[in-house]
């Protein structure tokens, strides 16, 4: 399984640490707490408004410069306020990645201060030959083709030799099309006590990151 596979691919938030954490909530409340800065409007709104934006742009901060010229530094600045403590590393899912080879990348629609945060705290810093953020991405997020043809070009990354990780299963649909092996990661695990599920050729759903990892090395 993934014998093919040299590259390696990995969304940063909810997928290399657990939503448990706290951390994408906090990132979550920072988005919002700009749009009712931004709108005026209450939490609700606040909602309603972010989940219009994601709708129409794929994120929040590209659907704010696409209809009001927000400027990214200024939304961004909210990731300066989180607190990353919150992440914990942990020995097993460094020691999984460590031992996979080939190359490996973060991807992520945060920016490289997020990442660079977020790495640190999880020990995961030395594990990754590059990290991919909103910023290289030249503002273009995830799931639009542009982001993944862009990143593809940067690191010189044969699709059909690569796997991409996930917590949001619309940011796969693209890297299937391409060729990419795809990996949901996240959610309920099935009745059973299988690590995995087989959703497709090439495409599975995780529930246990670091052991699926490891499995892959029996």
């Amino acid at each position: 399984m993934l014998a093919d596979v040299d590259t390696w691919v990995l969304d940063l938030d909810d997928t290399l640490y657990p939503p448990s954490t706290g951390l994408s909530a906090q990132i979550g409340d920072g988005i919002r707490d700009y749009l009712i800065a931004f709108f005026g409007v209450d939490e609700a709104g606040a909602r309603r408004k972010q989940a219009e934006l994601i709708a129409a742009h794929g994120t929040t901060l590209r659907g704010l410069m696409n209809l009001h010229g927000v400027d990214p530094a200024d939304y961004l600045s909210f990731e300066h306020r989180l607190d990353f403590s919150v992440l914990r590393t942990d020995p097993v899912l460094v020691d999984a990645i460590a031992a996979l080879p080939g190359r490996k990348f973060v991807y992520t629609n945060a920016s490289g201060y997020h990442a660079e945060q977020a790495l640190d705290r999880l020990g995961l810093t030395a594990e990754f030959d590059g990290v991919f953020d909103i910023l290289a991405a030249g503002l273009v997020p995830k799931p639009h083709p542009g982001s993944y043809e862009r990143f593809l070009e940067r690191f010189s990354i044969d699709p059909t030799r690569a796997v991409m990780f996930e917590d949001l299963e619309r940011n796969l649909t693209v890297p299937e099309q391409l060729g990419m092996a795809t990996i949901l990661v996240g959610g309920e695990p099935a009745p059973g006590t299988a690590q995995y599920e087989v959703v497709a050729p090439r495409r599975w759903r995780v529930w246990d990151l670091a052991s699926f990892l490891f499995s892959l090395q029996d």
